[in-house]
């Protein structure tokens, strides 16, 4: 049981490390290709500015996704064969695909990044539209063989033998698109409040009202208008989920909400932790009837209980502090969106407040914590299974010795990449700092591809 425990600890190390960078790696190219668009809408130098330095900021991170990346890999491999089986005869098709997909993002942020003062305007817009394709594009079919362990089809086991495969089938099982959905609209929303973050730091370091602290607020609505609807996307699509866990994890469902008993008019817990020996979640805020209503939009709905379920086969209790750590997040990043809208738009002020300001910065922060919620969410409470009621993680890792030591090796790999990347990023920005009146103002070209 141990070694299952640093296996897994070992991927989950990788992931958590690595989805940082794939997620503003999906993100950060919508804000790029946003404000190339108001640049050439408005003629705002400001905005042709940000596109060059968050694409400089792009690179880094490609940079650092694509090694933890390469590594996540490997260790599907090495350290979960059993489950690399099934892959391998069922759900291959997005691993063979993504490779498609990161060549596109590579070589049009390659053509934008070397030769974007030497491209029309449509060239232009083309190049950040299809770096934002295969980044999103890759994000989508690597979370689709997770949506696949959760709702596997296109195939059949027979005496332990994989039969009967259907690939397409399983490419697009049952949560396919919500998960795809949620990918995306998770990773556009983080890497707008990350902007949002950044420039609302940048602001309270900045004297009021100066050109500085005028450039920076122009990225931080940016950020807060793409960062705010799609936080309310990612709410809806959140919805979603969960009527597909009700329909095909159920014990998933129960356990993130502290349900043992099987009822209709479910309630929705809100807080607190979940105590297994008097069946309830102590100190949490319940919502009368609103589990069933979540769960198939009619507050009648029988809701299935952990008690319906062998013991053994109950994801982890704690998910129920995930999952609501998860929406939390999500609704305090819609309440920031909001605030940004209301005090310009609404208010009309043309300045925010210092702890508005504040409040800004934590956003970035938040939604990257509640990426790592999510995931580990996602992942954990489909347990005991790696494929659902298809293979057990127990006897889809490996059997090899001495994975306490490769996770202390792992561990201290990513320590050394995040302290590099943040030493670049400060050597790089700061040997480049920003400059909003160069001395020579580039031609703007209006021409077509």
């Amino acid at each position: 049981m141990e070694d299952i425990v640093m296996t897994r600890a070992i991927f989950g190390t990788t992931m958590a490390f690595h989805i940082i960078f794939a997620t503003m790696g999906v993100g950060l190219p919508l804000m790029i290709l946003l404000v190339e668009l108001l640049f050439w809408r408005t003629r705002d130098r400001d905005y042709e500015i940000m596109a060059k330095r968050w694409t400089k900021a792009q690179a880094i991170l490609l940079g650092v996704a694509i090694p933890s990346g390469t590594i996540a890999g490997v260790q599907l491999s090495l350290l979960w064969p059993g489950f690399m089986e099934i892959v391998g005869k069922v759900i291959s098709l997005p691993f063979q695909i993504e490779i498609f997909a990161f060549f596109v993002e590579a070589l049009f942020m390659s053509i934008y990044v070397y030769a974007a003062h030497r491209l029309s305007r449509n060239m232009r817009l083309l190049s950040l539209f299809m770096v934002l394709l295969g980044a999103t594009a890759s994000a989508i079919l690597i979370t689709n063989v997770h949506a696949f362990e959760g709702t596997p089809t296109g195939f059949r086991m027979v005496d332990g033998q994989i039969v009967d495969v259907d690939p397409w089938k399983a490419f697009f099982n049952p949560s396919f698109f919500v998960t795809a959905g949620h990918v995306t609209v998770s990773a556009y929303m983080t890497g707008a409040f990350i902007v949002a973050g950044v420039a609302a730091w940048k602001m309270l370091r900045a004297e009021k009202g100066s050109r500085v602290y005028l450039y920076h607020q122009k990225a931080l609505l940016a950020g807060l208008i793409v960062g705010g609807t799609f936080s309310l996307l990612t709410a809806l699509n959140g919805h979603e989920s969960a009527q597909l866990l009700h329909k095909y994890q159920p014990e998933k469902l129960a356990a993130a909400e502290g349900l043992f008993e099987t009822q209709a008019y479910a309630p929705l817990a809100i807080g607190g932790f979940t105590d297994p020996e008097t069946k309830e979640v102590k100190y949490a805020i319940e919502i009368p009837w609103a589990l069933s209503f979540l769960a198939a939009n009619r507050f009648d709905e029988v809701v299935v209980g952990l008690d319906d379920f062998p013991k053994e086969l109950w994801p982890p209790l704690y998910i129920h502090t995930l999952f609501n750590g998860m929406v939390i997040i999500g609704s305090l990043l819609i309440f920031v969106g909001f605030i940004g809208f209301a005090w310009k738009k609404l208010l009309k002020r043309s300045q925010f407040p210092r702890w508005v300001l504040w409040i800004f910065v934590a956003s970035g922060p938040l939604a990257l914590l509640g990426i790592e919620f999510g995931w580990i969410f996602a992942c954990t409470g489909r347990q005991p299974w790696v494929v659902y009621r298809v293979m057990k993680t127990v006897d889809a890792a490996t059997q090899a010795a001495g994975i306490s030591t490769l996770f202390w090796i792992f561990l201290s790999v990513y320590v050394f990449f995040a302290i590099v990347t943040l030493l670049v990023f400060r050597s790089y920005f700061g040997r480049h700092p920003l400059q909003l009146d160069p001395p020579e103002q580039p031609k703007v070209d209006g021409g077509t591809a």
